[in-house]
């Protein structure tokens, strides 16, 4: 009977099976470490790679390594973003040793090298290279006929893709071949691609493709997206393109399309990415507005016209608008970013109007808003200003106006301000300080005013500052000194002055400084001369002094504008050279050494002069202040003084501001035979006659004549007569023929009884006779008060006769009556008849000569009225002369007035002032002389 088979084959088999499975994967873990080792792994990749352990059993716990099938063998192997590198990567080697690798990704490392062994993974679906360094051609992919992803993008490869291999994956659903800069320029569009219908993915941007986008990319119907950017792409976006409607992306920027959009695009309502930027697309926007589902819309730098579509203010979903650089027109719609999270706009560069929407910002996610160039109005919303997130905020060259939200200068994460080319007003508001994230500060060409607010020190990384163009004041801050990052500091064109801060100096970084048409003083600081990167320095048309700092020299300007100031002094020999020719003109102080052309040589006094002009301004500037100084207390005391004068003054209302002196005496009782008497010869000039005329007792008519000499002299010249009674001086005369004074008549040598009360008389010029020292008095009138003065004047001039150079009047009282003693140039006496010709006769033809005579009833005369120089003047007869006709009679028994109401020279200093009415030659001034008698006056 034959033996029973063994039991132990099955098991045999078994465990010859297992053997050869371990045997597989041990050669597995082989294969990865053998992998592994020829990589360059960085320390952050690691830990990584520390679960690849050689005693493992099998790779499949080896991170980044799945296995599959029964057999436990690797089917994947995915390394991304580790940042690996290799100048070789043993891709035969490896798939010779993975025989069922189906995905291989190594994306976003550093490998280089050729990728010509990947062939040999023919089980491969997945190749996943993209975003590595790998150069050389790419080889005939037609082996790997499983492929259903390919991307091998951004990377170096060069030459030709092998279009025609592309044949032989009918199920490829993603093709990335772009960002290869190195590729061979295509002429036309493939056609294999458009045959890849399941693609879903095609990704060929910047894989130099030229021509037009064929029709028959409507065929690949499964699009979800399409990106053609940064090719060689020509004419207009196909019609068909409206049949891939399960696209939600759509890029086909940088190329060189025209046309307008397509009617189908309108169609794409999954749409959720569209940029066509950077082409030569026109036409409107309009066909756009069916699809509500966008997030971002980009077709900047086309030449798009018309409106923004209303509709776009409704797109929930909308979080980035880039329009800028067309020539769309109209306003944006109000509601424009205020349903999702909004945080990008540009439509910079437009022919836009209107408002700024106010809502962008609504869902507080808004980072840039930039809207230049643009005929935007109004002013900029209060919203923006606690939009906290908000990192760009550019609304330039723009036609706001108003003033700036004070929030919107605090806002903590903006980095570029700029508000230029508006206009705007209203101060740069003090919060600036608390924008520590900003560098670009732009105001430039707008109307802001008040100063530069010392907080701007407080914005640490400032870099550049342009508040140029606008109407700030003020001094530039010592603060600004603390901005080291500050690169670029421009203020010109405002009404800026003091000095320039020394603390300038402290800005390392500093590059570029613009302070040119402001009102700067003082010296030029040494310390700018110590910035190292300085380049470009323009401080003309200011007002500068002193010399150009000697620290100049060191410093490596490429532009120097010093013109139009007060600058002195020397030149630095570096800076006296022809490429600074125009950099000093303007400022006659500055020399140099060398004999530049366009300088004037120094001399030897040169630097001494420059070193010390500062001081001499400083000194002439004190000089000034102290005479201001005093000139003001004089001022003061002066209208103190007139104020004190004037109160003193208050009775004499009718006094002509500002021209009468004041003299203050005694009222003094004398008779008129004491005023004849008491003459004294010694005090009186030129040739005169005073005629006293009065009736005997038995009604005859009686004259006195008493000459006067012109040589100096005292005699008393005494006559018989009655007393008169007493008398009170109210002038004095003095005659101006030629430089002598005239004739003077004495005050008498009597006492009165007792102590008469002080008064004030009113006499011009001063009477040199009266020992009280003057007082002057200027009292204000009014425009009315002094026209009435004036009437009163012109009326009593025509009532008295006057004497030019003369002032003497004389006034008899006496029961109840007042007469009128005149005195006149060349009449020798007056009297009745015979006598009062005789009386006079001496006088005649003597132009300096005086007479008096009496105004009063006519006589039985026989002189004819005479003028000066002529015969004597009476009073009587039918043909009384000038004496009868400017006789005064004032009956009333009044009191003498107190003071002379007329200044005695008016016609002649109306003549002499020029411009006014000049008295006649014959005319006569006065000087009043009251007599008082208890005896009746005989006319």
């Amino acid at each position: 009977m034959p033996p029973a088979p063994a039991p132990a084959l099955p098991l045999l088999l078994l465990f010859l099976a297992a053997l050869a499975t371990g045997a597989a994967a041990a050669a597995e873990v082989d294969a990865l470490l053998s992998f592994k080792s020829a990589l360059t792994v960085p320390p952050a990749a690691a830990p990584f790679f520390a679960t690849w352990d050689a005693a493992a059993a099998d790779p499949c716990g080896f991170a980044g390594v799945s296995c599959g099938g029964a057999g436990r063998r690797v089917t994947g192997l995915s390394l991304p973003g580790l940042n690996v590198s290799a100048e070789s990567v043993p891709f035969a080697d490896l798939c010779a040793a993975l025989p069922s690798l189906a995905a291989l990704s190594l994306p976003e490392n550093s490998l280089a090298g050729g990728i010509a062994g990947v062939v040999a993974c023919a089980a491969l679906q997945e190749l996943t290279l993209a975003f590595n360094g790998f150069d050389g051609a790419i080889p005939d992919l037609s082996p790997l006929a499983r492929l259903r992803k390919l991307n091998v993008s951004s990377n170096r490869f060069a030459g030709a893709f092998p279009w025609a291999s592309l044949a032989a994956m009918p199920d490829l659903s993603v093709l990335a071949l772009g960002d290869n800069p190195f590729l061979a320029p295509t002429a036309a569009f493939p056609r294999e691609v458009t045959r890849l219908t399941n693609l879903t993915v095609l990704y060929m941007s910047a894989a130099k493709i030229g021509g037009n986008i064929p029709p028959e990319i409507g065929d690949l119907v499964s699009l979800v997206d399409l990106e053609l950017s940064d090719n060689n792409l020509t004419g207009v976006i196909p019609k068909e393109i409206g049949r891939l409607t399960n696209l939600t992306q759509l890029e086909l920027y940088n190329n060189s399309l025209r046309g307008d959009l397509p009617a189908g695009l309108g169609n794409l309502t999954k749409l959720q990415y569209l940029d066509a930027s950077q082409n030569m697309l026109t036409g409107t926007l309009a066909v756009l507005a069916s699809l509500k589902r966008l997030v971002s819309l980009q077709l900047f730098f086309n030449h798009f016209t018309g409106e923004v579509p209303p509709e776009f203010g409704d797109f929930k979903e909308l979080v980035n608008l880039s329009l800028y650089s067309n020539h769309l027109t109209g306003e944006l719609p109000r509601s424009l970013g205020s349903w999702a999270q909004f945080n990008f706009i540009d439509v910079s560069t437009n022919a836009l109007s209107g408002p700024i929407p106010p809502d962008m910002c609504k869902q507080g996610t808004m980072l840039k808003l930039l809207m230049l160039e643009n005929n935007f109005s109004g002013g900029i919303p209060a919203t923006y200003a606690s939009c906290k997130t908000l990192v760009r905020f550019r609304v330039s060259k723009n036609s706001l106006s108003g003033e700036v939200p004070e929030g919107l200068w605090a806002l903590p994460n903006v980095n570029v301000m700029d508000l230029a080319g508006n206009q705007l007003t209203g101060a740069i508001g003090d919060g600036i300080g608390n924008a520590t994230a900003m560098t670009s500060l732009l105001l430039a060409g707008n109307r802001f005013a008040g100063a530069i607010p010392p907080s701007i020190g407080n914005a640490a990384s400032l870099e550049n500052m342009d508040v140029s163009e606008n109407e700030l004041s003020g001094e530039l801050p010592e603060s600004i000194g603390r901005l080291s990052r500050l690169n670029s500091l421009s203020i010109g064109a405002n009404a800026i002055g003091g000095a320039i801060p020394a603390s300038l100096g402290s800005c390392s970084a500093l590059s570029t400084v613009n302070f040119t048409r402001n009102k700067l003083a003082g010296a030029i600081p040494e310390e700018l001369g110590n910035l190292p990167r300085l380049n470009s320095l323009d401080v003309s048309r200011n007002e500068l002094i002193g010399a150009v700092p000697a620290s100049f020299a060191a410093l490596k300007l490429s532009f120097l504008n010093l013109s139009d100031n007060r600058l002195g002094g020397p030149v630095p020999e570096a800076l006296a050279i022809s490429a600074y020719g125009d950099s000093f003109v303007g400022n006659p102080g500055l020399c140099a050494t060398n004999g530049a052309g366009f300088l004037r040589r120094c001399t030897p006094g040169s630097r001494s002069r420059s070193a010390n002009a500062a001081r001499l301004v400083v000194t002439c500037v004190l000089a000034a202040t102290a005479v201001l100084l005093a000139a003001l207390g004089v001022t003061l005391y002066l209208r103190k003084r007139r104020r004190a004068e004037a109160s003193a003054a208050g009775a004499l209302g009718s006094a002509k501001k500002g021209s009468w002196d004041i003299r203050s005496f005694r009222v003094l009782a004398f008779d008129e035979r004491e005023i004849i008497d008491g003459r004294d010869p010694a005090r009186e000039r030129g040739e005169a006659a005073v005629q006293h005329h009065e009736r005997g007792r038995g009604g005859e008519p009686a004259g006195v004549r008493a000459p006067a000499q012109r040589q100096p002299g005292r005699a008393a010249a005494r006559g018989g007569g009655e007393e008169a009674g007493r008398a009170r001086v109210g002038g004095a005369a003095r005659h101006r023929g030629g430089r002598s004074e005239g004739a003077r008549v004495p005050p008498p040598r009597l006492r009165p009884p007792h102590p008469a009360p002080r008064r004030q008389v009113q006499q011009h010029p001063p009477r040199r006779g009266l020992q009280a020292p003057p007082r002057r008095l200027r009292p204000r009138q009014d425009p009315q008060r002094r026209l009435a003065r004036r009437r009163l004047v012109r009326r009593r001039r025509r009532r008295h006769a006057r004497l030019h150079g003369a002032r003497v009047r004389v006034h008899l009282e006496g029961d109840g009556e007042e007469r009128r003693v005149q005195l006149r140039r060349g009449a020798a006496g007056a009297g009745d008849g015979a006598a009062g010709d005789g009386a006079g006769g001496g006088g005649r033809r003597r132009p300096g000569g005086l007479g008096v005579a009496a105004a009063g009833e006519p006589g039985q005369g026989h002189v004819p009225g005479g003028r000066a120089g002529h015969r004597g003047v009476g009073p009587g007869g039918g043909r009384a002369g000038a004496a009868r006709r400017r006789a005064v009679h004032q009956p009333d028994a009044v009191d003498a007035p107190v003071h002379a109401l007329r200044r005695a020279d008016a016609g002649g200093r109306r003549r002499r002032a020029g411009g006014r009415r000049k008295a006649p030659p014959g005319q006569a001034g006065h000087l009043n002389i009251y007599l008082k008698v208890d005896q009746q006056v005989v006319q």
